[in-house]
């Protein structure tokens, strides 16, 4: 049992678990931000262009229970009360402009973060591609690349063959 709760506390503590749960937590509040966005300020909008006061209340009637006339529903909180069967297309707009802004959000991060992990590699890979030996102009003999005599001949190799920096 205690092995059990040591394997338990390792994986709980491990990195990659608590990055996810952050991760996990600042999702949810901004997608309360995006819910927000689009119910108080997006479809509001999209009320006033349809002529709707409230688009997330938008429905169409599909079947009036017996003893209810059309008249009598003048919301979606009445329909609910009176028991019509409703189509709420406006609820269904709104979750879908939701999921778009979400969507994109995401995909802006991710591509935020592929592109910072390719500038990351790439500089590692500019590193590890710079040679670690040269070869010498008088005697052709591997030397490191910071040496500014070779090894082998001794000679000045701050000044190539031609004259030229080496």
């Amino acid at each position: 049992m205690k092995k059990f709760f040591q394997e338990f506390k390792d994986f709980a503590t491990r990195g990659n678990v608590v990055d996810l749960a952050v991760g996990v937590i600042i999702g949810a509040a901004f997608q309360k931000i995006v819910t927000s966005a689009v119910n108080d300020l997006a479809m509001p909008l999209i009320g006033l262009i349809t002529g709707n006061s409230n688009f997330n209340d938008a429905f169409f009637i599909l079947r009036l229970p017996e003893g209810v006339e059309a008249a009598q529903v003048t919301s979606l909180a009445k329909a609910t009360e009176l028991g019509v069967t409703t189509f709420n297309y406006g609820a269904f707009i709104s979750a879908v402009i939701d999921f778009v802004i979400m969507a994109f959000v995401i995909f802006l991060m991710v591509k935020a973060l592929n592109k910072a992990s390719s500038l990351a590699h790439g500089k590692e890979q500019a590193v590890e591609e710079a040679p670690a030996t040269k070869v010498c102009p008088y005697c052709l003999s591997e030397i490191p690349a910071g040496a500014t005599r070779c090894a082998h001949c001794t000679a000045d190799l701050t000044a190539a063959v031609d004259g030229t920096k080496f």
